[in-house]
C-alpha cells in the first residue's frame, strides 16, 4: 500500500466519522458518504459565489448581493458564514429581529440584481 492510499483512506474514515457525529444521523456508511458529497458541493458552490461577489465589487454586477447569497449557501455548513450572515442581516434596514427576510424583499433584490446584470451585459457586450 502506498502512503497516499493510506492518507486517502484515513481522510475518508475521518470524514465519515465526523458526518456520523455532526450530520443528520445517517444510519449507513453509504448515506454518510452521500451527505458528505452534498455538503462539499454546497460548500464549493457557496465559496465560488462569494468569490464572484468579491470580484463584482470592482467589476460590474451586484457584488454585495452575490456575497450575501454565497454566505447564505455556506451558512448551512460553516459556522463563521452563519455568524457573518446574521451580522449582515442586522445591518440591512427593514429586516425583522428574527432575521427572516420577507419574501417581497427577496423578490425585489433578485429583480434588481438581475436588472443590474442585464444592464451590465448590455453595456459591455451589446452596446
Amino acid at each position: 500500500m502506498r502512503y497516499e492510499d493510506g492518507m486517502s483512506e484515513g481522510f475518508s474514515e475521518a470524514a465519515i466519522a465526523a458526518e456520523f457525529e455532526t450530520g443528520e444521523r445517517e444510519e449507513t456508511v453509504e448515506l454518510a458518504r452521500a451527505h458528505i458529497a452534498t455538503r462539499l458541493a454546497r460548500m464549493t458552490l457557496g465559496t465560488v459565489v462569494v468569490i464572484l461577489g468579491v470580484a463584482m465589487l470592482v467589476l460590474p454586477g451586484p457584488g454585495i448581493l452575490a456575497i450575501a447569497g454565497g454566505l447564505f449557501i455556506l451558512a448551512k455548513d460553516v459556522a463563521w458564514a452563519d455568524r457573518l450572515l446574521q451580522h449582515l442581516r442586522k445591518k440591512v434596514p427593514g429586516i425583522p429581529d428574527d432575521g427572516k427576510i420577507p419574501r417581497s424583499q427577496i423578490v425585489t433584490m433578485s429583480v434588481m440584481g438581475l436588472g443590474a446584470l442585464a444592464v451590465s451585459a448590455w453595456w459591455f457586450l451589446i452596446r
